[in-house]
């Protein structure tokens, strides 16, 4: 019986420190999640039972009779502990299924916890008082003392725990956590067995197996909390491992009280030989004799932690400069938050871009808010900042070395794309002015061999609808046949503006009225309105809106932009147009309540020669953004523009006065 009271002492000291390290790192750790908090808990109702019982037991040591105040305090604790562990248990089962996926229906959680808890606490307020003050409790089966209700809820708790390991370990990602569940299934398993082989069959066992089982059954827990240390270091199980500075110092100070504890018990072992200091004098003497070993231990082990994190840092560093090399800013900062992400396991990452030149926001992430931020810096100008999000507390040494070493390797990254992109850009416009110069020969030759012959047809068919003899079937054919040619002109004369060289620079730009210019366009397209019936809208400023733009041109804007809201809109729906100074610059506005603008086809309307009609060209808005980029305007818009129909189109061109 003497070696079971030293594995007993052995195992409750080691359980005590055990579930202290685990409290110590959770609190050390601090990630907002529930799964995290009731695994605190548990660890503290492990800490009470081991704790407890290791006071007891060193008192029955020290103790001939216990003193009756630390035998109450003894058990209180010890009971408090095993009341807490049944709904605790099946609690952490469940946030954790939850953060897998593997609960859907949480109103059935919230039920069964509600019952257990409802089972514990009424265990707890009608037994605890009552063992404080029981001289004859039995610490070696404390679940016994708390009576076969608790001893049910208790096996209940450990079979379905078991249950939910099966599922886990089905579910499992890896190797390594597979491993884990199949150990916690027997541990469950062997932990109900305990409990109903003690506490509910009929069996009357010797005295010395009662004790066994009930020493192996208390020391049970110790087993997986320690795998789970391993699993954490190695695998960065639960994703905890990345602290590897809050594991190495959680951990020398656990040693540092261990070896604490050694000198006081060997001082007082050894009493009778050497007084007290002079043993704790030697000991810690001593120490000094393993110091260097464990510091150059202790040295290689961060150095080579270190070492792994830049070498990941120069592969991530890699991976971006080869990112860069496509020459999408949007993309590259969007690849290097996501593996930044994968790689590091942080909660989130944003990167947040100023343009080196003019020092405006050219990029802001989607999350506003960071525990973390980075500088990217460029010289001595700040172009940009990494922000990141742990999962925990904070970040770990060798994680925020290699971010910073990331944040010198960017600016570089960031420089290419801009190069290659503006590179990009500058091919695409070459590419497009050749387009350009092919369309306008090609414009000229079709006016060349189109353009008179039409004008002659046009002449003949009038000069036949003016003759009083034509019938009225030719009459109505010769009309339909002068639309035609109409349209076709009309088509004609925009793919010849869509082709005219732009016009521009030194003293040519010409000034007008926009407000004008606007009223003009709105009383021509009125009658065209009327016909399909739309109501036309005009809305003008009365301030000066003299615009540094043509009159011809700034008609050319307005009629196109006009015209296409007033084929999208529908019978009975409406168009306005404005124009008003705003801010040093013009703004007009032309809107409809038509279906809008599918998402898909959001970035091609600006396209020459893109068009949904089947009787358009494709140039009205190409000669719109053309125009506007003449003058050195600005063309946005935006759809749907309410309930999800309508379309808004904003043209920003300079005022005369402001570009004198």
């Amino acid at each position: 019986m003497g070696s079971l009271l030293y594995i007993r002492l052995i195992g409750y000291t080691a359980g005590t420190l055990l579930q202290l390290f685990w409290m110590v790192v959770i609190l050390g750790y601090r990630r907002q999640r529930n799964f995290e908090r009731v695994f605190f808990f548990l660890c503290l109702a492990l800490f009470l039972f081991y704790g407890g019982s290791l006071l007891a037991l060193n008192s029955q040591i020290y103790y001939a009779v216990p003193p009756p105040a630390l035998n109450g305090f003894a058990i209180a604790i010890i009971s408090a502990g095993l009341c807490m562990l049944p709904a605790l248990l099946l609690h952490l089962h469940m946030e954790y299924a939850e953060t897998r996926g593997l609960l859907k229906n949480k109103r059935w959680k919230v039920a069964v916890l509600l019952l257990v808890y409802a089972a514990i606490l009424y265990v707890g307020f009608t037994r605890v008082p009552a063992l404080v003050e029981d001289h004859h409790f039995n610490f070696l089966e404390p679940v016994r003392a708390l009576g076969q209700g608790f001893a049910m809820v208790l096996a209940i708790s450990l079979a379905w725990s078991g249950v939910w390991e099966s599922r886990f370990a089905g579910a499992s990602p890896d190797k390594a956590q597979r491993y884990f569940h199949w150990t916690l299934l027997v541990f469950f398993a062997a932990s109900f067995l305990a409990v109903a082989g003690l506490h509910l069959m009929p069996l009357h066992p010797q005295a010395g197996t009662v004790e066994g089982f009930a020493t192996a059954f208390a020391l049970l827990p110790i087993l997986p909390f320690s795998v789970l240390i391993f699993l954490v270091y190695r695998h960065n199980f639960l994703q905890i491992g990345r602290q590897n500075n809050l594991l190495y110092a959680i951990s020398a100070t656990f040693l540092a009280l261990l070896y604490l504890s050694l000198v006081r018990r060997l001082s007082i072992r050894l009493e009778p030989v050497l007084p007290p200091e002079a043993t704790a004098a030697i000991l810690l003497f001593v120490l000094v004799i393993f110091i260097e070993p464990l510091q150059r231990a202790l040295g290689r082990r961060l150095q080579a932690t270190v070492q792994k994190e830049m070498e990941v840092a120069h592969r991530l560093a890699s991976e971006i400069q080869q990112e860069a090399r496509k020459g999408d800013m949007p993309q590259l900062a969007e690849f290097i938050e996501r593996r930044l992400k994968e790689q590091f396991e942080f909660d989130e990452v944003g990167l947040m871009l100023w343009h080196p030149e003019s020092g405006k926001e050219e990029r802001i992430p989607a999350r506003k808010e960071f525990r973390e931020g980075f500088s990217i810096l460029q010289g001595n100008n700040t172009i940009g900042s990494l922000l990141v999000e742990p999962h925990g507390a904070a970040i770990s040494g060798e994680t925020r070395g290699a971010l910073e070493f990331l944040c010198e390797q960017l600016p570089g990254a960031l420089d290419l794309c801009r190069m290659i992109e503006e590179k990009l850009q500058l091919e695409r416009e070459l590419a497009e002015r050749e387009r350009l110069a092919l369309v306008g020969q090609m414009a000229a030759s079709i006016s060349h061999n189109l353009k008179n012959p039409l004008g002659s047809m046009k002449t003949i068919l009038q000069v036949q609808l003016e003759n009083p003899e034509l019938p009225d079937s030719m009459r109505a054919e010769t009309k339909m046949v002068l639309e035609e040619i109409g349209r076709l002109s009309g088509k004609l004369n925009q793919l010849l503006q869509f082709s005219r060289p732009a016009v521009r620079g030194g003293g040519v730009a010409g000034s007008c009225d926009g407000r004008v210019v606007v009223g003009e366009v709105a009383g021509v397209l009125s009658h065209e309105a009327e016909r399909r019936g739309v109501k036309l809208r005009l809305r003008v400023s009365k301030e000066n809106a003299r615009v540094a733009v043509s009159a011809e041109a700034l008609n050319d804007i307005v009629s196109n932009l006009v015209v296409n809201a007033l084929e999208a809109a529908t019978r009975g729906g409406q168009v306005s147009v404005s124009a008003a100074p705003q801010d040093g610059v013009c703004v007009l506005t032309v809107e409809d309540d038509g279906p809008g603008i599918p998402a898909a086809l959001r970035e091609k309307i600006l396209r020459p020669f893109f068009t949904t009609k089947s009787q358009g060209t494709g140039l009205g808005l190409a000669i719109v953004a053309r125009r506007v980029a003449e003058f050195g305007g600005k063309v946005d818009w935006e759809s749907p523009i309410g309930e999800g129909r309508g379309t808004r189109f904003h043209v920003t061109l300079p005022l005369d006065e402001v570009r004198k």
